[in-house]
C-alpha cells in the first residue's frame, strides 16, 4: 500500500510540475492490452480536446484509480492509455495522467 502512495505522490508533484500532465518514458501501457498507449504530448492543461478522442475514452470510476474527484462538469476517461480529466461540455482539459503510472 505504501507502494501506491508513493506513486500517487510522484504522479501529483510531476503533473503539477508539468502543467497538469504527466507522460511516462515506457510507450506501452501492460495493464491495458486494449488499451494500448499513444503519447499525446499536447493533452495538458487548457488543451482543447478533438471530440472524437473524448468519444473513444471510457469514463473510469476515480475511486477506483485513486485519482482526485472531477468538479463538477467534469468526469475521467481513460483514452490511448492516458487517464484525462476534461469538463463533458467543452473538453478542455484539467488533467492528464498516463495509466500506467497509477498502478
Amino acid at each position: 500500500m505504501h507502494t501506491i502512495r508513493k506513486v500517487l505522490a510522484i504522479a501529483i508533484v510531476a503533473s503539477s510540475l508539468t502543467g497538469g500532465a504527466l507522460y511516462a518514458q515506457d510507450h506501452h501501457d501492460d495493464h491495458h492490452e486494449n488499451h494500448p498507449y499513444v503519447r499525446h504530448d499536447e493533452w495538458r492543461k487548457g488543451y482543447h480536446m478533438k471530440q472524437e478522442d473524448w468519444n473513444r475514452g471510457q469514463r473510469i470510476d476515480y475511486r477506483a484509480y485513486h485519482l482526485n474527484a472531477p468538479p463538477r462538469g467534469y468526469e475521467w476517461r481513460e483514452v490511448d492509455g492516458n487517464y484525462v480529466l476534461a469538463a463533458v461540455a467543452t473538453g478542455v482539459i484539467a488533467s492528464a495522467i498516463v495509466a500506467s503510472t497509477i498502478h
